[in-house]
């Protein structure tokens, strides 16, 4: 499995990419065994058919309260679980026919197989464990070069002969920023005291713990289950999580390393406050970001992630109070291997159908069970599902980053960050953005950035942000019609790079490091946020001049030789009005870059 994009130490003998995290020489990791694939303890998700008996008898309201929820899911779940010799544990709804059950002594592909066979279930599936893409872990990325990175945020600025992949940013400013637009961030949480991002969020939500058990609330980190606090109390994983098993035996010595901040590294490149003279500039800095906290140590469920979707969306999820600013895009950095899911295109297809666009990473290639494979392989799920946006990641040159997923489902490409040095000098294209100085738990109010960011996660919100520019000038653009804009108006890949492989169209399975993209392997081509926020501006009517009457007409009701006045009056003031409107408007002063 996959995971989304921040930096983890492999031991030495292990590839460029791995998990976040400090690898321990000699750990044997292939073997461990995720919280999935426990042979005692299943977890599942079930979707009962609409005319069950089950359902029928006691339906469930989509604002039912978690009690309510838990309740009929538990009773429905009792009664299947007795035809099929098992003791079901229901633990979350995703709506009103589709729950979350858990139980004991068996693994979880053996309780889906058994469930699938019941008369009344309409499908069933393992709720597998996730967790955040990785980044490539080579030797600059610690370097950060001194936090002197010499290109700044290339990744923003207009394009030119040495940076081809940058998004032109600057232009797309002089026409929207992103105002009243809301994106939802569903990662690890945020640090919502970043001074470089104060003010710029709404009501978020937790939804890890949701779940009851000892595990869920260790991975949650932060003492309780769900609840209205997204804020991100770390996800570093020390030696005393893997000796006491709390977190599961799916975190091993491998998992060992400082809190990630992910989260707010991706609110950062999307919002980060603009023109205050300090930190960073956010892309759709005029937006509001809204942290859905779906992932903590070691990473985190399916379903938490799918019930993620829903409640940004604005779709009602039982048990979770209404979202009352829905998201109009939502960021996914997160991912992994396999074919998309029902229960993540279930919750895609309700977000898309509310309106709100789904922006997910492509993935960064290596595979949580094979750190052999070094990048470049066939696209992760979610991103491989329908009505999606999915983006790999480009260097600066335009060429395929080495550690970015490709294939036909790829959307479209931004930049992802690249090293061009060699191994004396500094990282010369990171992606710089906001982090938390605190190894493990938070610095208050740290000012933090990170210098060497690196991955398809952070490729992702740049397109998200992108999306917010484009609804602030039309806030009634469709998903489809948002997805058909950004593609339309991507720039062409550049010729190809010498010395450079081309991409190998199809969804391989075997790595593709850096390599001269196709519109088959990384989507209609490179993000251009000033091109796709003109493709939708609403086009406006010049004026036609009026013509000047040959005999005036005295309208008013005064006195004899009104209407001659009014008429010459009329004349003049037509005449200073042409002059006006050929005469050039004065623009305003904007920052350009920082």
């Amino acid at each position: 499995m996959s995971v989304l994009c921040l930096p983890k130490r492999l031991a030495a003998a292990a590839a460029v990419l791995g998990l976040f995290g400090i690898g321990s020489a000699g750990a044997a990791t292939a073997t461990a065994l995720k919280p999935d694939q426990q042979p005692d303890f299943a977890r599942v998700i079930v979707r009962f058919k609409p005319q069950a008996d089950a359902v029928k008898a006691r339906p469930l309201a989509m604002r039912a309260t978690s009690a309510e929820a838990k309740d009929i899911a538990q009773v429905r779940g009792t009664t299947l679980g007795l035809r099929h010799a098992a003791t079901l544990q229901a633990r979350r709804s995703l709506d009103n026919r589709t729950h979350v059950y858990t139980a004991n002594g068996m693994s979880s592909a053996e309780l889906a197989k058994r469930l699938a066979a019941d008369s009344e279930v309409e499908s069933v599936e393992v709720d597998r464990w996730w967790k955040r893409y990785a980044v490539p872990n080579d030797e600059f990325y610690a370097t950060a070069a001194s936090k002197g990175v010499a290109a700044g945020q290339w990744y923003l600025k207009a394009p030119d002969s040495t940076v081809l992949s940058s998004i032109n940013a600057p232009a797309a400013w002089d026409k929207s920023t992103g105002t009243g637009v809301v994106v939802a961030v569903l990662d690890t949480g945020v640090r919502m005291d970043h001074p470089d991002l104060a003010g710029q969020f709404v009501q978020g939500y937790d939804l890890i713990g949701f779940s009851s058990g000892t595990t869920a609330i260790a991975s949650a980190n932060d003492g309780d289950g769900a609840d209205n606090d997204p804020s991100d109390p770390g996800d570093w994983v020390d030696q005393s999580d893997i000796t006491s098993g709390r977190l599961g035996s799916s975190c091993t010595a491998d998992d060992i390393g400082t809190s990630s901040w992910h989260g707010t590294r991706v609110a950062g490149l999307i919002a980060a406050v603009t023109n205050n003279g300090q930190g960073m500039a956010g892309l759709a800095y005029g937006a509001k970001v809204q942290p859905v906290r779906v992932l903590g140590k070691c990473g985190g469920w399916a379903s938490d992630i799918a019930a993620g979707m829903r409640w940004a969306a604005g779709v009602d999820v039982p048990g979770l109070p209404t979202n009352a600013t829905p998201a109009k895009v939502i960021n996914m950095s997160l991912g992994g291997d396999g074919a998309c899911s029902s229960t993540y295109q279930d919750a895609i297809t309700a977000a898309y159908n509310k309106g709100t666009s789904v922006v997910v990473a492509a993935g960064n290639g290596v595979e949580n069970d094979d750190p052999t494979k070094e990048g470049g392989i066939a696209v992760g799920t979610p991103a491989n599902c329908a009505n999606v946006i999915a983006v790999a990641g480009l260097r600066h040159a335009g060429t395929k980053v080495g550690f970015s997923n490709l294939g036909p489902q790829v959307t479209i490409s931004a930049p992802g960050g690249n090293c061009v040095n060699d191994a004396n000098g500094p990282c010369l294209y990171p992606m710089l953005t906001t982090t938390n100085s605190g190894a493990t738990t938070p610095a208050a109010n740290s000012n933090a950035f990170n210098f060497g960011g690196f991955g398809t996660s952070f490729s992702t919100p740049l397109v998200s942000a992108t999306i917010a520019l484009m609804l602030q000038v039309d806030p009634t653009l469709t998903p489809a019609k948002i997805k058909a804009a950004l593609q339309s108006s991507a720039r062409a890949f550049p010729p190809a790079a010498a010395g450079v492989a081309q991409c190998v169209a199809g969804n391989s399975t075997q790595p593709q490091l850096e390599c001269n993209c196709t519109t088959s392997t990384c989507g209609a081509g490179m993000l251009d946020a000033n091109a796709a926020v003109v493709a939708v501006t609403p086009t406006t009517t010049t004026p036609t001049t009026p013509t000047t009457p040959t005999t005036p007409t005295d309208t008013s009701s005064g006195g004899g030789g009104g209407g001659g006045a009014m008429s010459g009056l009329w004349l003049a003031a037509l005449g200073l009005a042409i002059v006006a409107l050929r005469w050039p408007k004065p623009r305003l002063a904007r920052i350009r870059s920082k």
